[in-house]
């Protein structure tokens, strides 16, 4: 027999309970070719690799919503899958950036295909530099000349590059003068001005003004995640240290908490000291640069991509495998886990198994399920999910429905691992009640989009199809 108190209560609960059908999912699909240019014509010249140095590709290792429908994405080092030094691991003088995107998402009203059509349009390129000297590489015993890209001498300016040679090696991989930087997690500021961008070799947590891409802050990181024996080759990096993050495998994702107020960032494998398939999250107060970490163990997949914020406290972590488009196989494995790290371990002061304080996890959207739901076969997903990020919310059959867009990274070899895509995925709150989850947006202050800031200070003289804007000798491209 039921208390009449109890009764109003389990009422409540069986009303709003979700529907025993509501499901994440897939509303749309778009793509931007990778064999394409971006918006830096300063940067056409040919890299030591042969290949011009605006290519547009691979720019989904990192994606921040900025706002109505613009994102911010960021390609990583550049292209290094083609062959031409392995004493640099292939890389080049490429210089890091990130885009600027607007996605168009409209209703689809033809009656087939998917709820809504995607269009995304690349509406500006920036690069990213220093306002302070940064230590190149002098290509000495590598057959190669200086790590510094050409324009640097053109502009006046100190760019980060992705050449694996441009550091010092009587400091550790924490030196914030090395000019190395490979861009993966990317994150908007709450006042809009400015984005946050993590790397994989330091690893570092950079700030750069958002109009000029000139670096504003270095955010100190802990020590342990940092390599004191530096090489140009990863393999050999790797070899000569037995504590801090594995080569190429730095900090994949960043997260900023819906007051951006806390950055979240996340390794993407064990650091050397660390065992059972154990990754670090590693939060960071922006104002007074404190950091915590965390553990965060491995299911299935061989690393995390990316980590996004659904509250001040949960966090869906992107774990994945390396199979798929671009690899030549099946994906298998392209997870999101959904994790709270309300009452959770520090383990600053740990190293071997953290297992024990491992955070707990619960599968939130298997993407590979979902797509194949949708008639893309497993050898059609691409290899490398890596960028996740909320935006704006639409109306689905009358329900409010959060939209979670999911990029990929192609490395730059749209040939083999096709063009960049963008998956949105949508999310009811029923989806969200059904996980154990709530989800509040970050909140964005509106600032000019990038061709506003153009027009701001050039007026009507724009020339061609771009222009370019520069503060402190940094440089903003944007179409017209």
């Amino acid at each position: 027999m039921i208390h009449r108190k109890l009764l109003p209560l389990l009422l409540a609960a069986l009303f709003s309970a979700p529907a025993a059908h509501a499901s994440i999912n897939l509303l749309a699909i778009g793509s931007l070719s990778g064999s394409f240019s971006d918006l830096s014509s300063q940067t056409a010249g040919m890299l030591e690799n042969g290949i011009a140095g605006n290519v547009l590709g691979g720019l989904g290792s990192g994606l921040a919503y900025a706002g109505n429908n613009t994102f911010i994405a960021t390609p990583d080092r550049g292209p290094n899958a083609t062959p031409y030094n392995t004493l640099v691991d292939d890389t080049s003088s490429y210089i890091a950036r990130f885009q600027t995107i607007r996605m168009g998402l409209s209703a689809n009203t033809s009656g087939t295909g998917l709820a809504f059509n995607l269009t995304p349009t690349l509406v500006a390129t920036t690069l990213l530099s220093s306002p302070t000297a940064l230590t190149y590489g002098s290509g000495a015993g590598l057959n190669l000349g200086t790590g510094a890209p050409a324009l640097n001498a053109l502009n006046g300016t100190n760019y980060f590059t992705g050449r694996s040679d441009n550091f010092n090696p009587a400091l550790t991989s924490a030196n914030t003068a090395n000019a190395r930087f490979d861009p993966e997690g990317v994150r908007v500021s709450a006042d809009g001005k400015s984005v946050f961008i993590s790397d994989e070799y330091g690893p570092y947590v950079y700030q750069f003004d958002r109009a000029t891409g000139a670096r504003i802050k270095a955010f100190a990181l802990p020590a342990n995640l940092a390599v004191t024996t530096l090489s140009a080759q990863g393999a050999v990096e790797i070899n000569g240290n037995t504590v801090g993050r594995v080569a190429n495998k730095g900090m994949e994702g960043l997260a900023i908490s819906p007051d951006g107020k806390t950055l979240v960032g996340i390794m993407q494998a064990p650091l050397e000291q660390d065992t059972k398939k154990n990754v670090r999250i590693v939060t960071i107060d922006i104002a007074s640069g404190a950091t915590h970490e965390y553990a965060y163990k491995l299911t299935t997949g061989s690393g995390v991509s990316e980590i996004v914020a659904l509250n001040d406290h949960q966090f869906l972590v992107d774990e994945r495998d390396g199979k798929g488009l671009g690899d030549g196989t099946s994906a298998v494995i392209k997870q999101l886990y959904k994790i709270d790290l309300t009452g959770a371990t520090d383990v600053s002061g740990m190293k071997g198994d953290l297992s024990a304080s491992a955070i707990s996890k619960t599968l939130f959207l298997d993407v590979v399920g979902v797509l194949n739901a949708n008639g893309i076969t497993a050898d059609k997903i691409p290899a490398k999910i890596e960028g996740l990020a909320f935006g704006s919310d639409v109306t689905v059959n009358g329900v409010l429905t959060h939209t979670l867009y999911v990029a990929n990274d192609n490395d730059f070899v749209a040939g083999v691992a096709g063009d960049n895509k963008f998956y949105v995925f949508g999310v009811t709150d029923a989806d969200l009640l059904n996980a154990g989850v709530s989800y509040t947006a970050q909140s964005i202050s509106p600032v000019p989009e990038p061709q506003t800031w153009a027009l701001m200070l050039t007026g009507l003289g724009l020339m061609g199809f771009s222009a370019r804007r520069r503060r402190s000798g940094a440089t903003i491209w944007s179409a017209k």
